[in-house]
């Protein structure tokens, strides 16, 4: 079970997450705080796991907690829950596990449970962060959240569930820097992260991936690659 702080210095917004979080079997016990000065003394009296903080509170904002207990020796999660979106680059320096906008979707404070539950099962943080832009604006998105990979001459266009980005990193580069993290490289203008690979048909005559609801080619240069590493996670009886 999760223990978990929620701080924020509008009490609707409290007992909103509260209720939210209270729904979902992972989490124990919810702490609860309405001011910066409040949420350190919730620290440092209860046993918390992770904390869910507001960033723009008076006096002490989220971010100075953050700061705080980065100090500690045993920091708990940190969640930023805000509905601004500038201080995501901040916020991600601080090793957030994550930073959710509101008014917060059950299903994505599902998402961030997930990673909170998977940082303290492994004590290491769930995956890396990649700061993208989007109309203007620079955003941080989690590389285990990316399905593939689309080359784009020296640009490569990263595709999530929620939308696509572009950053000016080749796809070659890509392929040997995520390749320890469960990327494969399917075509010369496809990487695909295994982890979200649905369906794969290599015997067709057009041997092919399925990806999030999309369907990529895999080239006959790559085929014998993509065999292989299927036949290396094939789990076989013990002898």
């Amino acid at each position: 079970m999760i223990n978990v702080l929620v701080a924020d210095d509008e009490l609707p917004a409290v007992e909103e997450l509260a209720f939210l979080l209270g729904r979902d079997d992972r989490i124990g016990a919810i702490h609860r705080a309405s001011s910066g000065a409040e949420a350190l003394r919730a620290l440092e009296a209860e046993d918390v796991d992770a904390v869910f903080l507001d960033i723009h509170m008076p006096a002490l904002s989220g971010l100075d907690i953050a700061r705080a207990i980065s100090r500690s020796a045993r920091p708990p999660a940190v969640v930023f829950v805000t509905a601004d979106e500038d201080c995501a680059l901040e916020a991600f320096e601080l090793a957030a596990v994550d930073y959710l906008l509101k008014p917060v979707r059950a299903e994505r404070l599902a998402k961030s449970i997930g990673r909170i539950s998977e940082l303290l099962k492994d004590g290491t943080p769930a995956t890396e962060m990649i700061t993208v832009d989007l109309g203007g604006t620079t955003r941080m998105i989690r590389r285990d959240d990316v399905t593939y990979v689309q080359a784009q001459g020296d640009y490569a266009r990263l595709h999530t569930a929620d939308a696509s980005y572009l950053i000016r990193v080749p796809l070659a580069d890509l392929e040997q820097q995520w390749a320890d993290a469960g990327f494969l490289r399917i075509h010369r203008s496809y990487l695909v992260a295994l982890s979200h690979v649905g369906q794969m048909k290599l015997a067709a005559a057009r041997p092919s991936v399925t990806v999030a609801g999309a369907e990529l080619p895999i080239s006959r240069r790559h085929l014998p690659a993509v065999r292989e590493k299927l036949e290396a996670t094939r789990i076989r009886p013990q002898a």
